[in-house]
């Protein structure tokens, strides 16, 4: 009877977590999709408006932070076509361009954050690492939640970011 109830138990636990990741990967797809039909230069508009009513940019910043971010849209979408046009042929990339791919955002991310604090006040500019660690850290959240592990250290670095 206790082995019955354990494999009951067990069937049900892996049913949850199938569950789970099927949602996560709609979801994904759902956002994969939005992009895909935006433009660049729309992301960008909304990226700018959402970084102005955070960190309540001049006008002369929002230009600025709006021609950066319709390049970082620009690569973003250029990016997207050329990984799902892969996919779309079945080819998946190998160790050597997954590490070029990388190092190439991390690059990237470098040169914009460099752009953005040329752009902003010292006080905008520490909001805006704020913002964006925590918007780096609820990202996290799908990414483990897909390998079934633990939210608790992401929930106290949320907590960390916030205060």
């Amino acid at each position: 009877m206790k082995k019955l109830l354990i494999v009951a138990l067990a069937l049900f636990a892996l049913q949850v977590t199938a569950q789970e990741k099927k949602e996560q990967q709609q979801l994904r797809k759902q956002k994969m999709e939005h992009i895909k039909d935006m433009e660049p230069k729309d992301m960008a508009q909304l990226q700018t408006k959402k970084l102005t009513l955070e960190l309540d940019l001049t006008d002369e910043q929002q230009v600025k932070v709006e021609q950066l971010n319709l390049k970082n849209a620009k690569l973003l979408k250029a990016g997207m076509e050329k990984r799902m046009a892969a996919l779309e042929a079945g080819k998946k990339p190998t160790k050597e361009e997954k590490l070029q791919m990388a190092n190439e955002k991390l690059d990237h991310q470098i040169a914009t954050k460099r752009e953005m604090k040329k752009i902003l006040t010292e006080e905008q500019y520490t909001k805006y690492e704020k913002v964006s660690q925590l918007r780096r850290v609820k990202n996290t959240k799908g990414k483990m939640m897909q390998r079934n592990r633990t939210g608790e250290k992401r929930e106290k670095r949320l907590e960390k970011v916030k205060e």
